[in-house]
């Protein structure tokens, strides 16, 4: 079953847990894989990568979505750096996360998922709201 209705007929998606907590916003969607590491200014939160799908918007404050991570290990503490200037993504969806992005997540306390039941990339939309829950593993959709 793709996911479940709930209270205030909100879906709600299963996920894996990457780090637990829990955040509202808007949310961001990129296509590419991102570099924190070189590929975000970590005193601003903009990507500036060339020739990303992203560069020259800002992740501050967004539920981020993006396939994964890449990149150098570096990268991890360039998402702790962005959470200590104020500049982090409020949480992160993964299609699916790996090593560099859970533990950039994980010492950042950014709530992060990952191996969504329903592909985020078909459910969803830059702008949409949404609510990340880590501690049940959660994706749910204001509707």
């Amino acid at each position: 079953m793709y996911g479940v209705r709930g209270e205030r007929d909100m879906e709600k998606l299963k996920a894996r847990t990457i780090s637990k907590g829990t955040a509202k916003g808007e949310v961001l969607v990129s296509s590419d894989a991102i570099s924190f590491y070189g590929g975000v200014d970590p005193d601003t939160g903009v990507v500036v990568e060339k020739g990303h799908v992203l560069k020259g918007k800002s992740i501050s404050g967004k539920i981020l979505v993006f396939p994964r991570g890449k990149g150098s290990t570096v990268g991890s503490y360039t998402l702790y750096r962005l959470k200590k200037n104020n500049v982090a993504p409020l949480a992160i969806i993964n299609r699916e996360c790996e090593a560099i992005v859970a533990v950039g997540a994980i010492i950042s306390e950014i709530p992060a998922i990952d191996k969504l039941e329903k592909d985020a990339y078909e459910t969803l939309k830059d702008g949409q709201k949404v609510t990340v829950d880590g501690n049940k593993g959660v994706l749910i959709l204001e509707s």
